[in-house]
């Protein structure tokens, strides 16, 4: 039986998305004494003060150069959240040092950053999770739970939409997530979600990106996604940054399960099944959402620490080589949108992982 202790960790980016990190995901663990900050490191020395003010880091632990605190304190693992193009050099770094890592999506900005980080990970013998936080969010594990029970019979087509308004495309200043800022910020989580859903991993992809009347950007706000699995259930995806109105935006997305024996939908955060309707008149049934203390980054980096502490039989869903597929997908469709044309995603995997060099 695994014992309990406390995990020193070094967090690298505590501005922007690392401000929530900050006041929302790490003090409750600080408190309960899972977790002891080490040190914290971000570039812009403003946003160190989300450290302190938010789990209580000392000011003397607090760095603008990351290279500096890896060789000033002990530490177990590395928290990384920087812009993906970032990753690889704190991925070496943190290797180099002999510490774990949990990481924000995507792992890197492009296949051969992910295939690079995966290798350096395994010659390390180092654990690495990523945070795929929406497939582990309250309503998304309620309606997994539920398709996975088999209360509704076989899964035969899953259907998901992410619809946000102008506003929110944000994205990071690198080519790739320019070009593909939908695919690369955004649905990276929805592609995890699908993977989850139907139980696989992803046979084919094709994507068409684009970008709607009135929006002008440099990249690709909206996008129509077709997914064949490897054990044949097929998904349709409809993901939008910039639409004019918002229908599921972060955290309210909708997925449809089309079942054997019933549908099931979440949408807007309520968990519907539904049955009949050929004659005006449905069966509605209400399903209550899954409870538990915690939900999304905090439950994954708890999940992070157990797997620390309980080695392989522990070992976290959305480990790096889980990982690997969802990046797969994920580049996959950002080809197949550049190309106009379908991508076999086992053979890009395949193909990355023999021919990408260090």
């Amino acid at each position: 039986m695994s014992k309990r202790r406390r995990h020193r960790f070094i967090q690298i980016g505590t501005g922007g998305w690392g401000r929530e990190w900050c006041y929302e995901f790490l003090p409750g663990l600080v408190r309960s004494g899972r977790l002891e900050p080490a040190a914290a490191v971000d570039v812009r020395r403003a946003h160190l003060k989300n450290a302190v003010e938010g789990y209580g880091i000392e000011r003397d632990l607090c760095f603008t150069d990351a290279q500096e605190a890896f060789d000033t304190v002990d530490a177990d693992f590395v928290i990384l959240v920087t812009p993906p193009d970032q990753r690889e050099q704190y991925v070496e770094m943190a290797c180099r040092c002999g510490l774990d890592i949990l990481s924000e999506k995507p792992v890197a900005d492009t296949m051969e950053g992910c295939v690079r980080i995966h290798r350096m990970v395994k010659k390390a013998r180092r654990k690495m999770g990523v945070t795929m936080s929406h497939r582990f969010d309250q309503d998304q594990q309620s309606l997994q739970s539920l398709v996975k029970s088999g209360r509704l019979g076989a899964l035969g087509a899953v259907i998901g939409r992410f619809t946000d308004s102008r506003g929110r495309s944000g994205g990071y200043p690198m080519k790739r997530v320019v070009e593909e800022v939908l695919l690369i910020h955004g649905s990276v989580h929805h592609f995890d979600i699908l993977r989850a859903l139907s139980q696989s991993n992803a046979a084919r992809v094709f994507a068409r990106t684009w970008n709607p009347p009135g929006v002008d950007m440099p990249g690709k706000t909206s996008a129509f996604v077709v997914v064949e699995m490897e054990n044949g259930v097929l998904c349709q995806y409809e993901g939008a940054f910039a639409n004019a109105a918002t229908l599921n935006g972060w955290e309210h997305e909708y997925f449809r399960a089309e079942c054997e024996n019933g549908t099931a939908i979440i949408d807007n955060r309520q968990l519907t099944v539904l049955r009949g309707g050929h004659t005006g008149t449905w069966e509605v049934e209400r399903v209550p959402l899954l409870q538990r203390p915690m939900w999304m980054n905090e439950w994954l980096t708890e999940q992070f620490l157990n797997w620390r502490e309980g080695g392989a039989k522990s070992k976290m869903e959305t480990s790096i080589d889980d990982n690997m597929q969802c990046n797969a997908l994920l580049f996959a469709a950002v080809e197949s949108a550049e190309s106009g044309q379908p991508v076999e995603v086992q053979e890009f995997l395949r193909r990355h992982l023999e021919t990408v060099r260090e």
